[in-house]
Formats: structure tokens, sequence, C-alpha cells
């Protein structure tokens, strides 16, 4: 166990890029230096990392530690892997009133909030390309898109995934069908799910529904409405990373301000290790009477659900993929999980961080840069934060 931690806790610290760099870390580490599973297992459980709701590289780590060490190993992975960016953004959370109203600060986080527009403009245009190649994928992310400009809301979010997930089933199966792992097993082979990591995740997710209903009346969080808020956003996030972004602006828009949400979705690009750890900037901030607590019960439940269903289909994943409408369903919903980010790129994050058209040249000029050399994330942050730092302090 102690050997797990300490591999994923070294990559925790360095894993700067998001998902698709994590998982590049996960499978330099593990495949080819510690050979703790090859690479058709490992590219199997990155396939099902996909296909879950939840944080995508984090649920890969998790599935290797649970086949390195069983749960205790999974457990041990997790806590590894998402310890230092909960350190870092809680020291930030409850630090900010020393620092945050200092120009210099103030024009940091307004460079870091112009990354953001660059990096999630760059994550929609490739889960386009990936997700979208179909006509009637690309109309379900432009409807996605349309509504939820129009009508905001968690409600509705939940009701276009899984309308998405059944156009998906009907239209879109025999394309996701078509990228199954042709060593899939055939489809008469019986799928059994862990009933018990099936029902204890949908009693959480009943629980939770029920217990921001009853909440809803009251402008006070307290700790059970803060974990079903979170909880809530990881169980509808697919594709995990930047996709976050929309959900939980619905879900915790009305306990923190716009600004405070997009400080914390800044700095989480300036530190390393998994963007769900962003919770803990934000549970600290929530829930100020004790921020660890808030912080503590904000992380576990936005990891908890996409855990809970790696549990239910990891020995079964093979017989489940080999399934043309389950692989349909998940193809409509990732088509309109673009058309969520989307809509997130205009509101908050263009909205909020493009204000002149000196920003709107950052912006262009990054995306640039960042497309043609391919910088490592960590120069971006640098250059980005320097740079809105130079003309915080020129402007003031």
């Amino acid at each position: 166990m102690l050997q797990i931690f300490l591999r994923f806790f070294s990559l925790g610290l360095v894993s700067f890029g998001g998902p698709a760099a994590h998982i590049g870390y996960f499978r330099q580490t593990f495949v080819q230096e510690l050979n703790w599973l090859d690479d058709k297992h490992y590219g199997s459980l990155v396939a099902l990392s996909q296909f879950m709701p939840g944080p995508g590289s984090s649920q890969v780590g998790f599935a290797i530690g649970y086949h390195r060490g069983g749960l205790l190993g999974g457990i041990a992975a997790f806590l590894g892997f998402t310890l230092p960016s909960f350190i870092l953004l809680f020291l930030l959370a409850v630090t900010s009133s020393q620092w945050l109203d200092y120009s210099f600060t103030q024009g940091i986080i307004h460079g870091l909030k112009l990354l953001a527009v660059v990096v999630v403009a760059d994550a929609i245009w490739i889960m386009f390309k990936q997700f979208c190649q179909r006509k009637q994928a690309k109309l379900l992310m432009m409807f996605s898109c349309v509504i939820i400009l129009l009508q905001p809301s968690m409600l509705m979010q939940f009701g276009l995934l899984i309308a998405a997930a059944l156009v998906g089933r009907h239209y879109l199966s025999s394309a996701a069908g078509s990228e199954v792992d042709a060593s899939a097993p055939p489809l008469s082979q019986p799928v059994k799910l862990n009933f018990f990591w099936l029902s204890l995740f949908a009693g959480l997710l009943i629980a939770s529904l029920v217990a921001i209903s009853l909440s809803s009346q009251s402008s006070i969080t307290n700790l059970t409405q803060l974990f079903s808020q979170f909880y809530q956003v990881g169980s509808m996030v697919f594709g995990g990373g930047h996709v976050v972004l929309p959900l939980l602006q619905q879900s915790v828009g009305d306990s923190i301000s716009h600004d405070q949400f997009l400080t914390g979705y800044a700095l989480a690009q300036a530190v390393p290790g998994p963007m769900f750890a962003l919770a803990a900037f934000l549970g600290a901030e929530i829930w100020i009477e004790q921020p660890l607590i808030g912080a503590l019960v904000a992380t576990l439940a936005i990891f908890l659900p996409g855990f809970l269903l790696m549990l239910v289909a990891l020995k079964s994943w093979n017989a489940i993929s080999a399934k043309p409408q389950v692989t349909g369903a998940i193809a409509g919903v990732n088509a309109c999980v673009v058309g969520f980010l989307l809509a997130a790129l205009y509101t908050p994050i263009f909205t909020s961080a493009v204000l002149s058209p000196i920003d709107m040249a950052l912006v262009v000029l990054g995306f640039g840069i960042f497309k043609t050399f391919k910088p490592n994330i960590f120069f971006l942050v640098a250059g980005f934060g320097v740079t809105g730092a130079l003309i915080g302090a020129f402007v003031s």
C-alpha cells in the first residue's frame, strides 16, 4: 500500500497538463517502467474511464491501484495522486483573504483566467473532433449548447444528458460499436455487475437529490447539502477534466460568487494533479466556518461516484463494451457534454476573463502558441501569470 501511495504521490507532484497528460504519465510509469500491467489491460482501463461519469484520469489511477492492491490499493492511489493538488488548493483558499486584494495577485489571477479560455477552447476542439464526427452527434452538440445558453440549470443539463443517451442509443450505436476493441468477448458473455457498489452509488445519488430539493428553500449551505451538490456533479460529468466546469458552476453558483469560482478554476490550472481537486478550493470557500472539513467533504463527494461506478464494472467491462447500444448511448452523452463545455466557454469563462481588446489578443496569441508549439502547460501558466501581473501593474 505504501509503495502504491508513494508512486502516485510522486506523479501527483508533477502531473501538469490535464487528463490526457496524466494518462500518458500513468502509461510511462506503470506499464513501461514498473510493468504493473500490460498495454492491452491499460488500454481497457482508459476506455472504461471514458464510458463512466467522473474524473477520467483519476479513475484510471484508481483502477491501477485496485489491480495492484485491491480496494485499499485503489484508495492509496487516489490519495497519493490527489493529495498534492488538494493541499495546494486548500492553502490557496484559506489564505486568499491575505493576498487576493493586491493588484499584483489580481493581475496573476486575471492572466490565469485568460489561460482558462485557451485551455477550455482547446479541450472543446479536441473533444469535438473525437466525439462529434457524425451529423447526429454534431446536432446533439449544437442543440445542448443552445439550450444551456438560454436555460442554464442543473435540471436542464440532467434532462439533456438523458435525452442524448436515448438519441445516441438509436442513432449512434453503429459508429460507437465500430470502435469496440476487436479482442472483446462475444456479446453472449454474461455481464456480472457488483450490485453492492451499484446500490451504494444509486442510494447516495437519490439521497443527494432529495437533500438538495429539501434545502432549496434555504440560502444557508450545510454539510449535507455541500456533499449532495458535489456528489451530484460527480455523478453526471462524463469525460472529466474541464467538463466538470459547467455542472459545478450551476451546482454551487448560489453558494459562491462568480469571481471566487473562476479564481479557483484559474488556480486549478496552475497546480498539478486532477482538475476535480478544484472541489477542495470551492469546499473551503463555501464552508468558511471549518474550511478543512468543507474541502474534505467536497473533494470526497465529487470523486466518490466515479470510483463507485468503476467498482461496479471493472470485472465486466469487456462484456459491457461489446454492446453497441451501450456505447451508442455514451456517444450521445459525449456529444452533449461538448455542447455543455462550449456554453461554459462563453459564460462564465469568456465573459468574466476577456474584458478588453488586449485580453482578446492574449487569448488568440496563447491559443496559437498552444496549438502550434504545444508547450508544457507549466510554461503557459507561468507566461500568462507573469503577463497578467505586468498588465495589472501597468493599468493600476
